[in-house]
Order: structure tokens, then sequence, then C-alpha cells
């Protein structure tokens, strides 16, 4: 289970009963989950519809039940409710075992905004506990990196990580003090030991599933937070995860070693705002954004999972959305909240198998190229990866 190994408080044993019993059901391989549906604005209809499909058809294959509960969120809630998160989608999502999120945000409700989709993501966030975000960068499809990449594929093969970043300290939600005319203006950046610890055993339990090694990056060398941030991780790692190699890098250092030397990295544990920075410069890696995923997790085994990408409101309705990120996060849903690994690697073979036989949607069409009858729209490339998830041999 993904917490096993953590410091065992009174409710981390009662997460670990929840875990024995995932676990016991995914052994007998039957198992009955809820995932409430936001899909979100924008394009965010479209390429839900694509990853439910997908689900259904793994549910089916592999004999377990997925009850799927659509909710409104984001500029769509507003307009219906005038509430980004209306009450009832939060309790929607706090019976479910997981939720999977299209996109947020419109331009019709802009910054100045005093209601904006965003303020949905804040609070949903909040009220689940979701502290932290995983972001996985790796080479889903090399054609697609060696295509659209900036960076030289004798640099980039090889390329596995994972973005392990703080989600409810930092400076997004440290004071604020906004200009009131006298031309200065605020953020406090502010963490816990407690939010450090937390994070940092995610990244190692993580580690230890993949190739044993933590990259923790920080200011240190500046910034109060970051010196005990680094002092924290130093401590849970020698503590606790003995096992695990550890290093300590610089935030801006680390932005240039991700592009120098990206094979280099398993497993990134960092702040709130070093977080968001870094695994967006790191998306440039595989070569499109239209094939990243994300989770954001509770202490549980809840988790809201969604492509990283935006709304795209300039495409929305035309049937051209490229849907394979929201099918690769709905892939994380099933190994992270579901505990069902095969299925989830199956989804992502599904989705390098359509790519490396070259089907593409518009975007993921090389610079300059015009379309052929191997580009395809939102629901052709759904269907792609739903015929793939048809065989049984592929989990």
């Amino acid at each position: 289970f993904f917490f096993e190994g953590l410091k065992l408080s009174t409710m981390q044993r009662a997460l670990r009963t929840v875990a024995t019993r995932a676990l016991a059901a995914h052994q007998l391989r039957d198992i009955s989950v809820k995932c409430t549906v936001l899909p979100g604005d924008g394009i965010g209809p479209e390429i839900i519809a694509e990853a439910v499909k997908c689900l259904e058809t793994v549910a089916k294959v592999r004999g377990h039940t997925f009850n799927f509960e659509q909710k409104v969120m984001g500029g769509a809630a507003i307009d219906e409710t005038g509430n980004p998160l209306p009450d009832d989608t939060l309790a929607s999502c706090k019976s479910a075992d997981a939720a999977l999120m299209g996109s947020v945000g419109t331009p019709k409700y802009g910054p100045e905004s005093p209601v904006r989709p965003e303020q949905g993501l804040l609070k949903i966030r909040k009220e689940l506990g979701l502290f932290c975000n995983l972001r996985p960068v790796n080479l889903i499809s090399p054609s697609i990196a060696e295509q659209g990449s900036s960076i030289k594929m004798s640099v980039l093969q090889g390329t596995d990580m994972i973005f392990v970043r703080e989600l409810t300290g930092g400076i997004y939600f440290g004071k604020r003090i906004e200009d009131d005319g006298s031309g200065v203006a605020s953020d406090l950046e502010e963490y816990t030991t407690m939010e450090v610890e937390r994070v940092t055993r995610v990244a190692a339990e993580l580690a230890r599933k993949r190739r044993n090694k933590v990259t923790s990056v920080d200011k240190a060398n500046v910034l109060a937070s970051s010196r005990l941030w680094r002092k924290v991780v130093t401590r849970v790692m020698a503590e606790e995860y003995p096992d695990v190699e550890i290093e300590h890098a610089l935030v801006d250092s680390l932005a240039m070693d991700l592009i120098r030397r990206p094979r280099d990295f398993d497993v990134l544990v960092t702040t709130n705002i070093f977080g968001d920075i870094l695994s967006d410069e790191a998306s440039v890696l595989p070569g499109s954004l239209g094939l990243l995923p994300s989770a954001s997790l509770n202490e549980g085994s809840f988790g809201l999972y969604e492509p990283i990408h935006g709304s795209a409101p300039d495409i929305a309705g035309q049937g051209v959305a490229n849907p394979l990120a929201t099918i690769l996060s709905a892939a994380m849903m099933v190994r992270h909240s579901f505990n069902l690994e095969p299925e989830a690697k199956a989804m992502e073979k599904a989705v390098e198998a359509v790519l490396e036989e070259g089907w593409r949607t518009p975007d993921l069409l090389e610079w300059g190229a015009k379309k052929d009858e191997k580009t395809l729209g939102t629901v052709a490339m759904g269907d792609k990866v739903n015929e793939k998830l048809k065989d049984p041999s592929i989990y």
C-alpha cells in the first residue's frame, strides 16, 4: 500500500486497516469503488468522457465495479450555483474513494472576478486534506519526445522522475499584504515541522518502490524556511528511511540540472512554490503537456486526479482536445487510490502503444506537420486506447 512504512499514529493505524482491506480486495480482484467525476470547464467534459470510457472497460475486463458520480465544479459550477465548489460536490468527494477532474478555469471569470473557478480547487484541497501533489515526468512515448522536446534524445533517454510537491503550506498560504497605495506588498513563506515530515515520508515511500533515491530541493543558503525544510528532511530520512539515498539541492542549481541531466533524478520533494515552478519546467521534457497527469493526495487513500494542462477554452467543443493526460491521470487513480497496479500499468501501456503506432491528436503533431489519416479527434483517440484495454493480455 502507498503509505506502508510510515510511523504509526492512531490515525495512521486506522489508515493501515483501510490499506489492508484494500490490499485484500485487490488480491480477490473483484473490488467496488466510487469515483466522483468533475468535468470542469473548457475541454474538461470532452476529455473526462474518454477517461471514464477507458475506466469502464478496465472494470469490465478485470471484474471490478467502478461507480461514477458526476458533479459540477469551477466555472460551470459558478454558472449553475454561484459557487465554484457547491456543497453537494464536496459531499460527493468526501464519500468517494477518489475524484477525477478534467480542467478548471475560464476567461469568463478572470483575476479580477470576486468569485473564480480556481477558488474551488483551493477549497477542495483544504477540505479534503490534500497535502501533496505527485507529477510523474517520463517518456511515455519516445517518438513524441524525439519530435516535440527541445532536449536531445541522448540527454532525455532514461528520464523517469516524479515530483512530490507540498500543497498546503509555504508562500501560497502564508500571510499576504496587498499594496494599499504604499507601493509595498508581501507574501509570507512559512513551514511547520509536521508539514515537512509528512511530505518527506510520501517521497521516501515512493522511492522505495522506484530507484530508491530522493532529491530534496530548497534554498537553504538564503531562506530560513528552507533551512527548517532541510533539517527536517535530513532527520526523517536518517531516522526512518536509512535505506533510501537522500541528496539536497538548491533550487537554482536543480533548475539547470533538470535540463542537463534529467535521467539522474528519481523522486524530487520540494516546497509548494518550488514544486509548482520546477514541475512545469520539467513538463517540457516529454515533448507535450498533453501527456502529463497529476495526483493530489491526502493521508488516506483518497486522491484528486487531473491532467496538468489547462482548460483550453479556445478549442472547447471542437472535438480536437487531447484526452491522453486525463486517461493517464485515471491510471494514477487506479494505482494510488484503488491499489490496482496491473490495471494502472495496462492503461499506461495502452497509451504508449497507441502513440508508438503513430496516432496523434492535433497538439501532438510535429511542428509544421499537416493533419493526415493518423490525426485523430478526442473521441477517436479515446477509442484507440479503449480498444487496447479490451485485450486481456495487456494486463
